[in-house]
């Protein structure tokens, strides 16, 4: 038989290595604090397109300024992006959408529905508040009906406060949408085509400093009248090879709303911003058919054809401090 000091022994070790544990839990999964008021960034939650692909999540940037958190567009993954972070998916004071395209609203309502729940990665207790373009009033009172079950559900078993599932939501014309403390965005028209109207962009102000996200886009003069000039400039690009287009008309159809690496660099060099990064990179390819997909280094070589500036290819979670000093950039944590 085992002696008693033995077992007491390894009990305690147990109950020891469980607590060490609990705390080790409630350390990493301490929500990130809000940014202090003097702090303006920029960090790229998804970087991808519509092909669900694990490295690159739908479209989605994070800005960081005058102690708030705005979120533009909310593409697929949003929320673990977020969370990876460390930042509660309640504690985001304003979403913005550029357009209404699946690949920029398929993580809305999960950014909406999990934020409610009050738990470290959730915790919202204010309405959602939202701004976009014609038609988001109306989809997010859809969204509503939709979700009424579990809206249901969690008010009668969980308890959470009402306020916090509840839709502020706007929709907008170009101009201000928002100002608070500081930090005013505007909204201007891109054009992603004669079909996809209106489609926006937007420009972040603080403190003197700017950042400007492009939204979907060719190339388009009211983007580089904004841009010009801007600390950073978040530009989206796309690279198909034209093999791609006899098989898959629908590529061809595609690459003719975006704005590709050359037409990029012109647009760069038009408006000088201090640094230009590329997101939403829509690089197609079909390797099983020998058409390789394009890679980054293709992108920043055919940029360089246009532009000499500052410009690099964006990754999610990829981070941008901006200040006096110029735009720094922050390391991507290991995913």
């Amino acid at each position: 038989m085992m002696k008693n000091s033995n077992l007491h022994k390894m009990t305690f070790d147990g109950i020891r290595a469980f607590v060490i544990l609990i705390a080790l839990c409630l350390f990493l999964f301490i929500p990130a604090p809000a940014q202090s008021a003097d702090d303006f960034s920029v960090t790229l939650l998804g970087t991808g397109m519509p092909v669900p692909a694990p490295d690159r999540f739908g479209n989605s940037t994070l800005v960081e300024a005058g102690g708030q958190r705005l979120v533009f567009d909310m593409g697929r993954g949003v929320t673990i992006r977020l969370w990876q972070k460390q930042i509660s998916l309640g504690s985001i004071d304003a979403h913005f959408l550029t357009h209404l395209h699946s690949d920029h609203i398929n993580g809305l309502s999960d950014l909406w529905l999990s934020g409610w729940i009050q738990t470290p990665f959730g915790g919202r207790k204010k309405p959602f508040l939202i701004y976009g373009p014609p038609g988001t009033e109306k989809m997010m009172a859809n969204l509503w009906e939709a979700f009424s079950e579990d809206r249901r559900i969690r008010l009668a078993d969980e308890k959470n406060p009402i306020s916090g599932i509840q839709v502020d939501a706007h929709d907008f014309k170009p101009g201000v949408v928002y100002e608070k403390n500081g930090v005013v965005v505007t909204a201007f028209e891109v054009d992603h085509g004669e079909l996809v109207k209106p489609c926006y962009g937007f420009k972040i102000t603080y403190k003197n400093h700017s950042v400007v996200i492009s939204g979907d886009t060719r190339y388009s003069a009211n983007l580089e009248k904004a841009a010009s000039g801007a600390d950073l400039l978040v530009c989206e690009v796309a690279m198909i090879p034209e093999k791609l287009f006899e098989k898959y008309p629908v590529y061809k159809a595609i690459y003719e709303h975006h704005i590709s690496p050359e037409l990029a660099g012109k647009l760069f060099t038009a408006s000088r911003p201090k640094m230009a990064v590329y997101t939403h990179l829509v690089l197609s390819g079909l390797p099983k058919e020998g058409i390789p997909f394009p890679t980054p280094e293709d992108v920043l070589a055919a940029t360089r054809k246009t532009y000499d500036g500052r410009v690099m290819v964006g990754a999610d979670l990829m981070g941008f401090k901006i200040d006096d000093t110029g735009v720094s950039i922050i390391e991507a944590p290991r995913k």
